[in-house]
């Protein structure tokens, strides 16, 4: 099976390709990770006029969507310029205001969603049951939050969960990569929705996220795999470059090998939107990602380790994308429950 993308999703790549080298995107994560997010709030604004979060949202709503192939396009471009803040979450939180939407519970979208998909507002989603943090609660406009809210009365219903926007969140710990930093969010809040609708709404956004996420990482190894590449060229040992050595060369070959074989199965699950597909390509695309940072950190040699090199903004990715939104055994899980 071949996946080919259009030309105007080829060409959507290239675009914003374009626009994040010139917005100099890795400063604003270090600027993110610092405590300053006013250049990666920037930036959120660019990404939204350039139509990545309305990729989520349909018509009624001011988006465009719902588009899962060019959100992978979109998502492996973030991750190729170490974007900083909760995109991943926003566009899941999208997909869950929608699927609700869908189910006829219309009034959160109405309010939510548009200012979600301009850009006027961010947000951040935490669902209880996978982790209690959120990602960026100090810095995104809004904090949502699922929780189970038991069993829902009928026989056959389902749990039921509950949707409310957190009031505030508890202290903010920082994570393996600088740029992502994590808070509990407070209890209470405004409840904008409940019922056994919410679950599944909840259940279609873990699937968005995983999928995003999983492009995102793809993208990381293809920056590092650059990176990496470039450098060996340049570096010299013995008088000839170090890419010249044969075994420099396979390691950079398997890495490559394994990127490669994550990206048609992540635009395959973008297809289908079949939860196992997203799981393997999640997890797919995390293992690679995370390989190539360990290639490059072993041939960029004791440079690699320094923060001041632009490497370590990709290098500290590649582990926590791997594991958000589903470790590689929760992903596992989830291709072998089919």
């Amino acid at each position: 099976m071949r996946f080919l993308l259009t030309d105007e999703q080829r060409a959507f790549g290239d675009s914003l390709d374009a626009m994040l080298t010139s917005a100099n995107a890795p400063a604003a994560a270090r600027a993110w990770a610092a405590g300053d997010p006013a250049p990666g709030l920037a930036l959120w604004s660019r990404l939204a006029e350039a139509g990545v979060f309305a990729l989520a949202a349909p018509e009624a709503y001011e988006g465009v969507g719902p588009l899962p192939v060019e959100l992978v396009v979109a998502f492996a471009a973030l991750g190729r310029h170490a974007v900083p803040g909760p995109v991943v979450e926003t566009v899941a939180a999208a997909a869950l205001l929608t699927r609700l939407a869908d189910s006829g519970e219309a009034g959160p979208a109405k309010r939510l969603l548009p200012g979600l998909v301009t850009g006027e507002s961010t947000a951040t989603l935490a669902i209880r049951g996978r982790g209690p943090y959120a990602l960026d609660a100090d810095v995104a406009g809004m904090t949502l939050v699922v929780s189970e809210a038991g069993a829902a009365p009928g026989p056959g219903a389902g749990p039921a969960s509950s949707l409310r926007i957190a009031p505030g969140h508890g202290p903010v710990r920082v994570s393996a990569d600088p740029a992502r930093r994590l808070a509990v969010p407070a209890a209470g809040g405004e409840v904008v929705a409940d019922g056994v609708e919410v679950a599944r709404a909840a259940a279609y956004a873990g699937d968005v996220a995983r999928l995003v996420t999983a492009a995102q990482a793809l993208g990381v190894g293809l920056a590092l795999l650059d990176r990496t590449v470039a450098y060996v060229k340049q570096r010299t040992q013995f008088g000839v470059p170090v890419g010249s050595f044969q075994a420099v060369k396979h390691r950079l070959a398997d890495t490559l090998i394994g990127l490669e074989f994550a990206r048609p199965l992540l635009y395959g699950a973008a297809l289908s939107m079949a939860t196992a597909d997203i799981a393997a390509a999640k997890v797919t695309a995390g293992e690679a990602a995370y390989a190539a940072a360990r290639a490059a950190l072993q041939l960029h040699g004791a440079v690699g380790y320094t923060d001041e090199f632009d490497l370590s903004l990709w290098l500290r990715k590649a582990r926590p994308l791997r594991d958000a939104w589903g470790t590689p055994a929760h992903c596992r899980a989830r291709v072998l429950a089919g």
